[in-house]
């Protein structure tokens, strides 16, 4: 599983709108040091506050957003798209392109080191897959394609360009920390906790 091209936009204006509501903005002492905006002192317990008020108080962490090339397994994906609001990904196809380039062992989520068998398992899979794609190819018949996407294993690497806030990414972290499927606990939340100003990805202990 892979993480690339992070971006984290509109940190000063979210910071900015959080103080909207009751014209507060005099007290704000975030600002622009050499290129990185550093949120103050004041600045940050209203943040804090906020957070700790729940998701009708902290909206500004919408207002942050994160963009992100996430690649990972189609059983992951399948449970990241539980996260639907505040979400939008654009994702590689397998309709379009799953026909184009051999099939190889590297294309899925394998664990190191492997269980008993697993090589000779992912050799036969990928013979297979492969013979179904020469098939299609050489042939043009769309029944060698469908079988080759019905018997393509969750484990399939799938890159996606993501796009969320930090209110999203709160909220995977309160539910994906402890998570059995180490993609959630390690990869995702290990991203996650990579990401600038940590104290506002961060709940009170009581929440």
């Amino acid at each position: 599983m892979k993480f690339e091209n992070t971006a984290v936009y509109n940190v000063d204006g979210a910071i900015r709108g959080m103080r909207n509501p009751l014209s507060s903005w005099h007290r704000s002492d975030s600002e622009w040091r050499d290129g990185v905006f550093v949120i103050g002192e004041a600045d940050l317990t209203l943040a804090k506050k906020l957070i700790a008020g729940g998701t009708e108080h902290r909206k500004f962490l919408r207002q942050i957003f994160v963009s992100v090339d996430i690649t990972a397994p189609l059983y992951w994906w399948s449970e990241f798209d539980t996260y639907k609001i505040g979400t939008t990904a654009n994702s590689t196809s397998t309709m379009h392109t799953l026909a184009k380039w051999p099939i190889t062992p590297d294309m899925f989520e394998r664990d190191d080191p492997p269980i008993e068998g697993d090589e000779e398992y992912w050799q036969n899979l990928c013979a297979e897959l492969e013979k179904l794609r020469q098939m299609y190819n050489e042939t043009g018949n769309y029944a060698y394609f469908r079988a080759l996407k019905q018997r393509l294993p969750t484990a399939f690497l799938q890159k996606r360009t993501v796009s969320m806030n930090y209110e999203v990414i709160l909220n995977i972290l309160r539910q994906r920390t402890n998570h059995r499927l180490r993609e959630w606990s390690r990869d995702f939340v290990g991203w996650a906790r990579s990401l600038p100003y940590q104290e506002l990805l961060t709940l009170p202990d009581n929440s």
